[in-house]
């Protein structure tokens, strides 16, 4: 499923949203530019090994988060946080989003590189704000749960209107679900990075922010 609008209005333009956007968008235009071999190389040095946790180099938890394998991941990811960041950086303000967004990404790194570690793969890199933008979504399913998200399922021509509630459950439930299918010894989508960033967004909401005060709009009174 892929989002196409919601229909929650913001009250102020989100920077930082639109920062973290621009500084991964400006990352990913400088790996095109590299030749395969010095890809490869950073995104081992930048991205961030389940080996780097065990030695103390947590630095590469932020560097991680910036760094995109592609362009349907960095599309993807970049929808995602447009869509639904813009409104949680409405609801908790610009300075305590941004430290959400980091805790979120951080929480995400250290489950993935947890199951990583006790399945013993240490050297694959884990790259993406996904960890982090997991996080935006258990916030805005608590913050709006009865909004609306405009929809696109392949390879149905039409768009569809989905609960936020059911929209993003049932992402989280495909996490969960390949999660438990996809051996951690293998690359590709970081699952438990997904559902460890989902977690800490979920329950980093209620401390940071009361969702009696979100203001959700339904979809009789808004326009697409």
């Amino acid at each position: 499923m892929i989002p196409i609008q919601d229909n929650i209005p913001t009250k102020r333009f989100p920077i930082v949203t639109v920062s973290l956007i621009a500084i991964n968008v400006a990352v990913f235009i400088y790996e095109l530019t590299l030749p395969k071999p010095l890809l490869e190389a950073f995104f081992k040095t930048y991205g961030l090994l389940p080996a780097d946790i065990l030695h103390g180099q947590f630095q590469y938890i932020f560097t991680s988060m910036f760094i995109h394998g592609g362009w349907e991941h960095i599309i993807g990811n970049m929808l995602f946080l447009w869509i639904f960041g813009n409104n949680v950086e409405d609801a908790l303000g610009r300075i305590k989003f941004l430290f959400f967004y980091f805790m979120c990404g951080i929480a995400a790194a250290l489950l993935q590189s947890t199951v990583s570690i006790m399945f013993g793969n240490l050297y694959t890199p884990m790259i993406g704000a996904s960890g982090a933008i997991s996080g935006v979504l258990g916030a805005y399913i608590k913050l709006y749960p009865h909004a609306k998200v405009l929809t696109f399922i392949p390879p149905f021509p039409i768009l569809f209107v989905l609960p936020a509630w059911f929209f993003i459950g049932y992402w989280f439930f495909l996490q969960v679900l390949f999660a438990m299918i996809v051996p951690p010894t293998v690359g590709g989508v970081a699952w438990y990075a997904h559902i460890g960033g989902f977690i800490a967004g979920w329950y980093l909401i209620d401390l940071m922010y009361s969702p009696k005060k979100a203001k959700v709009v339904h979809y009789s009174t808004a326009r697409y």
